[in-house]
């Protein structure tokens, strides 16, 4: 499951800002980095670190907070040079602060909370939503981290020359009341990889709910997922690498104004074109908006999907390069129940047939929108979809959460099954569906170079236990027509688990599997966290290299790797 969406939900203060062109756009999470090429390159730094809480604990007020700023970014950034880390870093924020006893307004507000959790909403909570459950163990926050050079254990491959980031939830406050995985305030870490070495940083998203509530020393904002359960106030985030590799909030982009409401987490680039297509949900008609991106940084407008007839839970979708290609699943949203918090907000329909809603990428309004049914597949991310003979056939892989009715209370429950589906569209109907393994499997990722393009490998992260990913395996779809696809496994042993991969192809090319496969790790025994660089091609998935964290890892969602080559393109945007 995927929680970008709902972690960076809060509006940042708006960029009063042109559309820039050449602009590049990441496939995974919407975040966009920037190098800061006009500071100057910092001194070698020593080793920082910092004090982290990880228990849960009452949300409190620092006894001297520090104001977040109010002032909208406009025009160029400032051009003053970057000091060293030592005399430059800004204040850490660590999350559970101690309340001062002159805090009036905390005081008040806890005890009111206090009030309404133990005497007035005295419903249990379940696991899924239970606070307690929720950030128990790995899933436990943490503070940011300036930053810190990690130790390097192999050598890591001069491709990987750049930086990979990883988002979180990662909540500034523990809430008392109904929280969702999907809530947090969100956190980015960073792992800047350069003449073989590594700087590793952890940073919040300082929306403007964030700052709030740092201000006011106390979450004051609800819970979207967990008590609205509406994704769709997501918000395209701007961010700056700076040369030391650490990532700073830039604020939103919204495309000169044209992106009015929100947008999926998981826009899909073309690899050939460069066009940026996506999508925005919600529970008011329409209920689902297609639109794209030009290479040139335009928002074209938005084309209402009317036949999309109930608001459901669309959270992914998938291209070809003729179409694109749209979830109709069995979670819906309750919109009345949404609004007046009568009832859970989201649900399952049983009777419902999932469907599977196909329209060609250019099209200019939904007239040529064709809606299969594929009864019992409700995917929540795609791997990948291609055209086969001249454009009448679709082949769709995406994972398929069984039981449906299990996806947002009890998630330990679920069984994702791999499947790839074969939809004639001439007949309007699915003429293929075979599953390619029997294990439980999400999270897949491919060469990038081959989005849209029929692709024969996919690498995927084993969810056993469903919570955790115990290791990552390499699937060969040419191998279809067999029992399993699966083709490599990495394990990482007991209690260390892992992330969902990302794959990063060799400079000089090759073949589809000829590179590299990044993710985080963590080791419940010993407590430490580690990057592992896995060679992709390999008949094991062999890790070649790794670093050694400076700071615990907390188990998060999606992830991506942006070059120095990508990043030098993108130098001259202000």
């Amino acid at each position: 499951m995927d929680a970008i969406s709902s972690s960076f939900h809060a509006s940042f203060p708006r960029l009063n800002r042109t559309t820039p062109s050449g602009v590049t756009f990441p496939t995974i999470t919407n975040i966009r980095l920037e190098w800061a090429h006009d500071q100057a390159q910092p001194a070698t730094h020593s080793r920082t670190t910092t004090t982290t809480t990880t228990g849960l604990t009452r949300a409190t007020q620092s006894p001297s907070p520090r104001p977040p700023s109010t002032e909208p970014i406009i025009g160029k950034r400032a051009e003053a040079p970057h000091p060293p880390l030592e005399k430059a870093a800004r204040p850490l924020r660590q999350p559970y602060k101690v309340a001062s006893p002159s805090s009036l307004h905390v005081t008040l507000c806890n005890a009111l909370d206090d009030l309404i959790s133990n005497f007035i909403d005295r419903h249990p909570l379940g696991s899924s939503f239970n606070p307690k459950d929720v950030l128990a163990g790995n899933y436990a926050p943490i503070g940011e981290l300036p930053p810190t050079k990690g130790t390097v254990e192999g050598r890591l491959p001069s491709c990987l020359e750049g930086v990979y980031i990883r988002n979180g939830p990662n909540p500034q406050f523990i809430p008392k009341a109904a929280y969702h995985l999907f809530d947090g305030d969100g956190m980015l870490h960073a792992i800047q990889i350069s003449g073989g070495q590594a700087t590793f940083c952890s940073r919040f998203i300082r929306t403007y709910k964030f700052t709030k509530e740092e201000e006011a020393g106390l979450p004051i904002y609800p819970n979207f997922f967990a008590l609205a359960g509406f994704a769709g106030f997501m918000r395209l985030a701007v961010f700056m690498l700076t040369p030391d590799g650490d990532v700073e909030t830039v604020g939103r982009w919204d495309f000169g104004r044209e992106l009015r409401m929100g947008m999926t987490a998981h826009p899909k680039v073309d690899p050939v074109t460069g066009e940026v297509f996506a999508f925005r949900y919600g529970p008011i008609p329409p209920f689902l908006n297609y639109f794209r991106i030009g290479v040139d940084g335009t928002k074209q407008p938005d084309i209402p999907i009317f036949s999309f007839r109930q608001p459901s839970f669309v959270h992914d979708m998938a291209i070809t390069e003729r179409y694109a290609i749209f979830p109709d699943i069995q979670i819906v949203m309750k919109p009345l129940a949404m609004f007046t918090g009568m009832g859970p907000p989201m649900g399952c329909e049983a009777r419902k047939v999932p469907r599977v809603g196909i329209i060609p990428r250019y099209a200019s309004d939904e007239s040529e929108m064709k809606w299969i049914e594929v009864p019992g597949f409700n995917f929540v991310h795609s791997v990948n979809a291609w055209d086969e003979n001249g454009g009448e056939e679709v082949v769709l892989v995406a994972a398929n959460v069984v039981p449906v009715e299990h996806m947002l209370e009890r998630m330990d429950l679920l069984h994702c099954c791999l499947e790839m589906v074969r939809i004639n569209l001439r007949e309007g109907k699915v003429v293929g569906r075979r599953a390619l393994s029997r294990r439980n499997l999400e999270w897949g990722v491919i060469n990038p170079k081959f989005l849209g393009r029929k692709s024969r490998y996919a690498f995927m992260a084993i969810r056993d236990p469903m919570s955790k990913v115990s290791g990552i395996v390499k699937l060969d779809f040419d191998r279809a027509c067999g029992e399993d696809c699966v083709v490599a496994t990495r394990s990482f042993g007991e209690k260390c688990f892992a992330g969902e991969p990302f794959f990063v192809g060799k400079e000089e090319g090759g073949d589809e599997d000829d590179g590299y496969l990044l993710t985080y790790t963590h080791n419940e025994g010993s407590g430490e966290s580690s990057f592992v660089v896995m060679d992709a091609k390999s008949s094991t998935l062999d890790i070649v290299a790794s670093v050694r964290l400076p700071q615990r890892v907390p188990y998060g969602f999606h992830g991506l790797f942006v070059s120095q080559t990508d990043l030098q393109k993108q130098k001259n945007w202000k």
